[in-house]
């Protein structure tokens, strides 16, 4: 029986179970620690994270606010590079208007000089035409004159009778050529 008052012995101590003195001390302690750290440490650890609260706060309104005036400046941006395509665009219209006028200007002015080169040469042929009538109505006369000579058998020196002769036989042919062209 004594195997039995040891093992009943045993089993009322529940490893488990503290005892009851112990179990008392254990929770004064508990509630000192709790109160310490509640009294000195709670408080402090509420201000560090009422602090980390406050600065995640403000460094989001700090960047909501960077935000805005990022977005601000963009548009602002847009508006300007709109504004400069445009003014760019302008000046791209103006120079090809310009050039255009410049071509047409240009042009005119080579007409006017093509139709001044083509007047002046018209002239120079004309006066061309006039002096080479002329030197030939001379020669033409000249020959004409000493073969009439010759053929009559008499000196046509006079000049006043020369010049009828020639102007004569000029206006003979001018009559000639005349009607060839009529008849073309």
């Amino acid at each position: 029986m004594s195997q039995l008052l040891t093992v009943a012995a045993e089993e009322m101590e529940n490893p488990l179970i503290p005892p009851i003195p112990e179990l008392v001390i254990g929770l004064i302690a508990f509630v000192i620690v709790f109160g310490f750290l509640a009294k000195k440490l709670l408080p402090n650890i509420n201000k560090v994270l009422e602090q980390r609260r406050e600065a995640i706060e403000g460094g989001i309104e700090k960047a909501e606010a960077a935000q805005t005036e990022a977005q601000s400046v963009l548009e602002q941006y847009k508006a300007q590079l709109a504004e400069a395509r445009h003014e760019a665009a302008r000046l791209r219209q103006e120079a090809q208007e310009q050039g255009a006028t410049l071509i047409a200007e240009m042009r005119a002015e080579g007409q006017r000089q093509r139709e001044e080169i083509i007047a002046a040469g018209h002239s120079q042929l004309a006066a061309d035409r006039k002096a080479a009538a002329s030197a030939l109505r001379q020669d033409v006369g000249q020959l004409a004159t000493e073969l009439a000579g010759k053929l009559v058998g008499e000196s046509l020196e006079d000049h006043a009778r020369q010049s009828r002769t020639i102007d004569r036989f000029l206006d003979g042919l001018d009559e000639t050529a005349s009607k060839a062209e009529a008849t073309r």
